[in-house]
């Protein structure tokens, strides 16, 4: 399976290039757009790939010449850009693993404790921040929808967007059951406790699909915003609930000024959450048809964080774990992220 093909990608921009000098091109703005975007994608990978050639072509040079006459400075120096072309090949890699229809859009996320009271919404909080320590480590942009203060501490609920080039390909992976086992802090005799979050994971699709939205069967409420203020939300008058009263999805949103820009914000996320719907209703379809016995992904446990006996954090997927468990609470998750995406192989 050839997962990388150049030329291929190279007369897929010639081809879109024709397009794109065709009078009638923009008729339809919103095609013309997703084929743009299609466009700036490949020439990207292109780039990227330029780039890494050339580096490695270099340090291969520089190999070479330290083959024909040492020098420990600059054997060390090649240590250290040895490193960090190995880091831009991987990252390289997960670029081209990325395949699916919308893994170049936005992720819309929302973390929702399980049961456990204050012990699980703590946990849902650590989970909110990894994701937001991970945003600013790749430079994605936050967009907070929906935050929901816990009754003791920790919160109740969160949504959230990240806005960046290919922020659902890269954490799609996340959605599932995350798995906390530690030393609780709110047990005055210090028992090990084991919390649970759910995370889900929802491309942003804005007004690009197909999905219609009959809005005689939407209840809408509007209501005070709240939350954790700051870094979290912009307080308002004029939040907006949506609920989708034939599926029972409700999506918020309050982090807008204007109760018309929620009411925006909010029906983007109904419609990625109803094309969700869709694709998850038309997989267990296939998934009858091929006979096969899948677990429901919201409803299994994708990773565990060990914080006591000892330190791990392991996905249950692909194997993959590390007992640097500090490093992914503070947003280290590209091996998970890699690791996932091969198996995609």
């Amino acid at each position: 399976m050839n997962l990388f093909d150049l030329d291929a990608k190279k007369a897929r921009v010639e081809e879109i290039d024709h397009l794109m000098a065709d009078s009638s091109f923009w008729n339809d703005r919103k095609e013309a757009q997703k084929i743009i975007n299609e466009q700036n994608n490949l020439k990207n990978i292109e780039t990227q790939f330029n780039k890494l050639t050339t580096d490695v072509n270099n340090f291969l040079d520089e190999l070479n010449l330290l083959k024909e006459e040492y020098n420990l400075e600059m054997h060390q120096l090649l240590e250290t850009e040895f490193l960090g072309v190995s880091q831009n090949l991987k990252d390289f890699e997960m670029l081209v693993l990325l395949k699916e229809e919308y893994d170049n859009a936005d992720a819309m996320i929302e973390i929702h404790p399980g049961a456990g009271g204050t012990e699980s919404q703590d946990w849902a909080e650590m989970l909110y921040r990894m994701y937001v320590l991970y945003a600013e480590k790749n430079k994605y942009k936050i967009e907070t929808l929906d935050y929901q203060i816990g009754d003791e501490a920790g919160i109740k609920s969160v949504a959230f967007v990240l806005k960046g080039p290919n922020a659902y390909g890269y954490l799609k992976g996340e959605k599932g059951v995350h798995r906390l086992v530690r030393i609780s802090p709110f047990d005055a005799s210090g028992r090990r406790h084991t919390s649970f979050a759910s995370v889900d994971v929802i491309p942003v699709l804005n007004d690009d699909n197909n999905i219609v939205i009959d809005e005689s069967e939407l209840k809408i409420d509007t209501y005070r915003a709240s939350g954790a203020g700051g870094q979290h939300i912009n307080k308002t008058d004029s939040a907006v609930r949506i609920t989708h009263i034939p599926t029972g999805i409700v999506v918020s949103c309050q982090s807008q000024r204007s109760q018309i820009q929620n009411k925006e914000q909010a029906m983007l996320a109904l419609k990625s959450k109803l094309y969700q719907k869709k694709m998850e209703e038309q997989e267990k379809e296939l998934d009858k048809i091929r006979g096969e016995q899948k677990s429901i992904e919201w409803g299994s446990q994708i990773r565990s964080y060990v914080f006591c006996p000892y330190c791990m954090v392991k996905d249950h997927r692909s194997e993959f774990q590390t007992s640097d468990v500090d490093g992914v609470m503070n947003g280290d998750l590209e091996q998970f992220i890699y690791s996932y995406l091969k198996m995609g192989i």
